[in-house]
């Protein structure tokens, strides 16, 4: 039998591209990587351990961790993780029962100076309910000779002794992680975890959202019905496409609200951010796995008379994935970059928005699981290509087909021609993954009865920005207000030709966008955490080139954020001379401007080597907060420019500065782990830097209406250039230096704090509510 080859590392753990056999890598002291899986009891508060066969070239006899095993060459870790609790302990379980807690770095030498390791862990933590049998297991006898349960404690204390019959692990440096993650887990205070959760949900508003249904149609009431139902279908995918434990978690968390006041408390929170990772707060998890779903599988292991099966609760990782489920957990950037680059045909299609990335092995290690256990190595593919392109419609099938059957079902009944070409299309796109039609057809929506429905932003892609989230916005147009702002997407040829930047990188082909003011009556998918007032789609580049974009105001949306949060945010935080100058139009101004400067400027471009690309792919992961920034600046620009051309008001010149600026503390507050909230800190500390923003002895700010100008001008300029000329390390400099929490935005959030003004609103939607119910 050939030796196990392993990928030889650097010493920061990235991939060499040299692999060797697995006693040279222990000969020469040469990094590769691992898998730990431990199993913890939860109701018994115990580890379960495994004694190494005597045979082991290191540390036999000893007492070790549940499962353990190298990652051959090209192999993955969750792949290796699963397969090697089979191999060792006859332990069959899914990818959800998997949480990855820390990745562990021992580096030590024995056996004389003649076994050196230089190893990376993925340290997975698996948790059941009760202990499994000790008859249950089927061990692997030149691998493991015994398991046994210990209590966590005294396992620890045995550690810290360097008691000579276990493997030796410091519990004082990074190994105590796992001992402290489950501390922190079991010995939670109650009380004050429920007031932690009702802290975090004073944040949000709650908002009741109506919107006048005089001039939709008897038909398109009906129709409303069906599209309310498809667009909760939206909640599901999307739900899935955040983490693959989110559903179940959802599940369970519905119904055990009314278990206690902390049951209900978890709930609610979990509502607002459709996950278990707190939007507000940097993505930090607000639940744990101990706070999930209980499942049982009756054949993990060997059947033992009188036990039900395993009961293990569905894992998800305390650090929220930057690659959501669109990636395999355990691929980086560097195995996806080789790939890609490795294809010929379907190139564009590993960076489209349409699609998730799996693994071939998974697929293999699936039918290994469900086929007697056969030889797994006849099911892998070509590991150096593990990675595969699988379309949403066949990802999503099951729920794609349900949302068409409800689309096309209200389609037919619509009396609008318009809607009906838009809900027949995105009904066919979701079958057949081509979302080229649907999205020109809403372009040209021409209805009472406003509908957005289908795979747009890309911001929970915090990997490299590529993949589209599901959502639907459904809501009421308000005729007038739509046709006052004709004006802006009249002149965006004009905007474009004038931008602050070479004119070497400005378009020609710029074209009007449509702008629609709706009443928004329901909206689902990827609408956590803070709700957007406004969306400028498609995303789509073909789309964007060929016809441009359009844009969707949500009015009503907008008129609750001022109401609730500019308002109040202004009374504390803008000097009382420039107070009055907050006011409503300017601010729903600004934000119609934000969303028409997302249709101007670089989008596709020629890199210096002549090569043609775009803004989104040259950026990746930077590309949302660095174009969220480039709205909101060049917005400003755009409204001045206006303003001085006599299309708008002259009035709006002080009052777009003072609202923008109390507007910059409202997004802030949305975290700098968020688009929105990045760039808004960015814009924030360079106009500060420039002295635009002043802060004032008794901490309130105001606008040096000599300097704002030049700093707004500068700032444009700066963006846009590093967008036209994809330059990803400027972009990454840019938002280092400012796109930080610096002191004057940490006074003005504590005063906020202090009075407990509301960072965003929690919208309640009667009439929907009514139809689902």
């Amino acid at each position: 039998m050939a030796e196990e080859h392993l990928d030889v590392l650097t010493k920061s753990g990235h991939k060499t591209g040299i692999s060797k056999p697995r006693g040279d890598v222990h000969r020469d002291g040469d990094y590769h990587r691992a898998v730990h899986m431990w199993i913890f009891a939860e109701n018994t508060q115990q580890l379960l351990l495994q004694r190494r066969a005597d045979c082991k070239d290191s540390w036999p006899g000893l007492w070790d961790i549940s499962s353990a095993g190298h990652i051959s060459a090209g192999d993955s870790s969750l792949v290796t993780a699963r397969r090697e609790l089979q191999e060792e302990l006859g332990i069959v379980l899914p990818r959800d029962a998997f949480e990855m807690i820390f990745i562990f770095l021992q580096e030590c030498v024995i056996n004389d100076g003649k076994y050196i390791n230089n190893e990376f862990n993925d340290v997975y933590f698996v948790t059941t309910l009760d202990p499994i049998p000790l008859e249950a297991f089927s061990l692997q006898e030149s691998e493991v000779s015994a398991v046994k349960y210990i209590s966590y404690g005294e396992y620890r204390s045995l550690l810290a002794k360097e008691d000579p019959d276990y493997v030796p692990y410091d519990v004082n440096g990074q190994y105590g992680r796992l001992f402290d993650i489950i501390e922190q887990r079991y010995k939670e205070n109650t009380v004050a975890r429920s007031l932690a959760l009702q802290k975090q949900l004073r944040r949000y508003a709650s908002v009741s959202l109506n919107a006048e249904l005089t001039g939709v149609t008897d038909a398109d009431r009906e129709a409303l019905v069906l599209l309310v139902k498809a667009a909760t279908i939206m909640d599901e995918i999307f739900n899935l496409q955040v983490w693959y434990s989110n559903p179940v978690l959802r599940d369970w968390l519905k119904e055990h609200a009314d278990a206690s006041e902390l049951d209900k408390l978890k709930w609610m929170y979990y509502v607002i951010n459709k996950s278990p990772w707190s939007c507000l707060d940097e993505d930090e998890a607000f639940l744990t796995t101990a706070d999930s779903a209980i499942k049982l599988l009756p054949e993990a292991t060997q059947q033992v008379t009188g036990w039900k099966g395993l009961e293990y609760r569905a894992a998800f990782p305390m650090l929220k994935p930057p690659g959501a489920n669109f990636y395999p957990p355990d691929m980086d950037k560097k195995e996806f970059e080789l790939w890609k680059d490795s294809l010929t045909k379907d190139k564009q299609d590993a960076t489209g928005f349409f699609n998730v990335i799996k693994r071939h092995s998974e697929f293999g290690l699936e039918l290994f699981l469900s086929n007697d256990r056969a030889d797994v190595t006849n099911h892998f593919v070509d590991s150096t290509h593990d990675l595969c392109i699988v379309p949403f419609s066949q990802e999503y099938n099951p729920f794609l087909k349900k949302a068409a059957e409800l689309l096309c079902k209200a389609g037919d009944l619509t009396s609008s021609s318009s809607l009906k070409r838009l809900l027949h299309s995105k009904a066919n796109a979701f079958l057949s993954n081509d979302y080229y039609d649907s999205d020109i057809a809403w372009m040209e929506l021409d209805s009472k009865l406003d509908v957005t429905i289908g795979p747009y932003e890309t911001y929970e892609d915090a990997l490299f920005g590529y993949k589209a989230t599901f959502e639907a916005f459904i809501g009421v147009r308000d005729d007038k207000a739509t046709a006052q702002l004709k004006l802006f997407g009249d002149n965006l040829r004009i905007l474009e030709q004038n931008l602050p930047m070479d004119s070497i990188y400005k378009s020609e082909d710029v074209i009007a966008a449509p702008i629609r003011v709706i009443q928004l009556l329901y909206n689902a998918g990827d609408v956590k955490g803070p709700q957007t007032v406004a969306f400028n789609l498609p995303n789509d580049e073909r789309i964007v080139n060929d016809r441009g974009t359009s844009m969707v105001m949500l009015k009503n949306v907008s008129e609750a954020k001022f109401k609730h949060i500019l308002q109040p945010i202004s009374d504390v935080c803008i000097t009382k001379e420039q107070q009055e100058l907050v006011d409503f139009e300017s601010f729903f101004t600004h934000t119609i401007c934000h969303e028409c400067c997302h249709g101007i400027g670089p989008h596709t471009i020629t890199l210096p080597n002549g090569q043609k690309s775009t803004v989104r792919l040259e950026l990746q992961e930077l590309h949302s907060a660095l174009e969220e920034a480039k709205a909101d600046i060049v917005g400003l620009w755009a409204l001045r420019f206006l303003i001085c051309q006599d299309l708008l008001s002259k009035s709006l010149l002080k009052s777009m500065y003072i609202s923008f600026l109390a507007g910059c503390f409202r997004s802030v507050r949305f975290g700098l782990q968020e688009a929105h909230g990045k760039g808004q800190a960015l814009q924030f500390n360079w106009l500060y830097d420039k002295g635009a923003f002043i802060l004032h002895s008794d901490d309130t700010f105001s606008v040096d209406f000599s300097r704002v100008e030049g700093a707004v001008e500068s700032l444009s300029r700066e963006i846009l250039t590093i967008q036209a000329k994809g330059d990803k390390e400027a972009a990454n400099l840019l938002l280092q230096k400012y796109g930080k929490m610096t002191q004057p935005l940490k006074i003005a959030l504590q005063k906020l704090e202090k009075i407990q003004v509301p960072v965003d609103i929690a919208p309640i939607f009667p009439i929907a509510n009514k139809i689902l119910e």
